[in-house]
């Protein structure tokens, strides 16, 4: 912890759809001052939930007192309002570290075009489509509890829009899932990387609960069936 210079978390995290709880946050933020590091919190995924608002390291943060340059925090409109090709987020954090990036963006960021600025701008003023679309994610993961209920190992997540599942062999179940059902799932291992002479997602499938309902429905069943048998 002496030799840290910058945690990253992101919650609700992506793949497996975890919630830093407060006591989690606190605890962080709490060795944060101590060691005398940063946190970086990607809340990207935070409007997209199960039951509970998911609680911002910042807010956090703000509460214990901690130095306004502890934690930097980044949103964006690809998951929020599902508008990933506008390339619009934001960060937030302390006027230091506004200050540092503003200038890392005089030298490597990359302008947005005047007419989608326009169109983030009013996605961004606008909450009523990100009830919407939360409530349909909550509908989806309803659907997916009530089929893979019985999947050994299965778990719901509590935010985000993925399912981790659990198998023998990550590559080895997106490529038979492909060629038997059409379904195309990312496996785990290309999420994760060797630590300790292994890969913790190697036996594991990140299944993207992105497609309209009905389809999903159906994938779900054919990506169970599949496995299963």
């Amino acid at each position: 912890l002496k030799k840290t210079a910058a945690a990253f978390i992101c919650s609700p995290s992506n793949p497996q759809g975890a919630v830093a709880s407060q006591a989690y946050l606190r605890e962080l933020i709490a060795l944060a001052e101590e060691f005398d590091f940063q946190i970086f919190s990607d809340e990207c995924y935070s409007e997209i939930y199960r039951n509970d608002p998911p609680p911002s390291a910042l807010a956090v943060a703000a509460q214990m007192g901690a130095h306004p340059e502890r934690v930097v925090i980044f949103h964006s409109l690809s998951k929020r309002s599902n508008l990933p090709g506008l390339r619009s987020g934001f960060v937030a954090g302390g006027p230091e570290s506004i200050r540092r990036l503003k200038q890392l963006r005089n030298y490597a960021g990359a302008p947005l075009p005047t007419p989608l600025q326009a169109v983030a701008a009013r996605a961004w003023s606008d909450e009523a489509h990100v009830v919407q679309n939360r409530a349909l994610y909550q509908e989806k993961y309803k659907i997916a509890d009530d089929i893979m209920a019985d999947f050994e190992g299965y778990k719901g997540p509590e935010g985000g829009f993925f399912l981790w599942l659990p198998v023998e062999d990550g590559e080895t179940a997106a490529l038979r899932l492909w060629r038997e059902t059409g379904v195309r799932v990312l496996p785990g291992a290309y999420l994760s990387r060797d630590t300790e002479g292994r890969n913790p997602g190697k036996t594991y499938i990140r299944v993207a609960m992105v497609a309209p309902k009905e389809e999903m429905q159906q994938g779900l069943i054919r990506l169970k069936s599949c496995l299963q048998s």
